[in-house]
């Protein structure tokens, strides 16, 4: 039995988050096949570290039990992490950001002690990572904006496996602004049950 924890990023309400869409779709399989995992859930909107944005009035203080150590240690006590964030501004939410930026701490996800060429070495080997991700615009619209990668090669930097993430593009333009968000996650049932599987 694996724990699985569930991370929403979004800031969406439900009944429109094409992410949470895709989500609950991903889940429905993966609990299919996992019956016996035990399934945690994180929303970021009811944590109030993910409000927190480091600043110069709160470096001192925002890596604290309350905002930071305690989620790292979610990360150490669970097996898998589903991640789940839409593309605000070209970029992860702001939500993600400000969570990345409590639990990407040195010497605890991640380390340059004992590394080669100055590369750093993850400390959260343990974990596996499915990445779920949505976008208003078609993929590659913007070049410089790439959401999905950025989440990929930040869980990798702390040592996870990231399974091949799932990306809904083009929400914003028709067929999929005209279809619900569990509709919408029907167009990629295909790949979603594959990730299910191999997670």
């Amino acid at each position: 039995m694996s724990k699985l924890l569930v991370i929403n990023a979004s800031s969406t309400p439900c009944e429109k988050s094409y992410t949470k869409g895709l989500t609950d779709l991903f889940l429905k399989y993966y609990q299919e096949l996992n019956p016996h995992d035990e399934v945690i859930y994180l929303d970021l909107n009811n944590e109030k570290m993910a409000g927190i944005t480091l600043t110069t009035a709160n470096a001192a203080t925002y890596w604290n039990q309350e905002d930071a150590h305690k989620y790292i240690q979610q990360l150490k006590d669970v097996d898998k992490v589903v991640v789940t964030s839409p593309m605000n501004n070209f970029n992860i939410s702001g939500l993600m950001k400000n969570y990345l930026d409590h639990v990407l701490l040195a010497n605890e996800t991640f380390s340059y002690k004992y590394s080669k060429k100055g590369e750093a070495i993850g400390l959260l080997p343990h974990l596996k990572v499915q990445i779920i991700t949505t976008q208003g615009a078609p993929f590659g619209w913007y070049t410089w904006g790439n959401h999905t990668e950025n989440l990929k090669g930040t869980w990798e930097f702390v040592g996870a496996k990231v399974n091949t993430p799932i990306l809904l593009a083009g929400t914003k333009l028709p067929p999929l602004n005209q279809m619900s968000p569990s509709e919408a996650a029907l167009t990629l049932e295909e790949q979603i049950k594959k990730g299910a599987r191999e997670f």
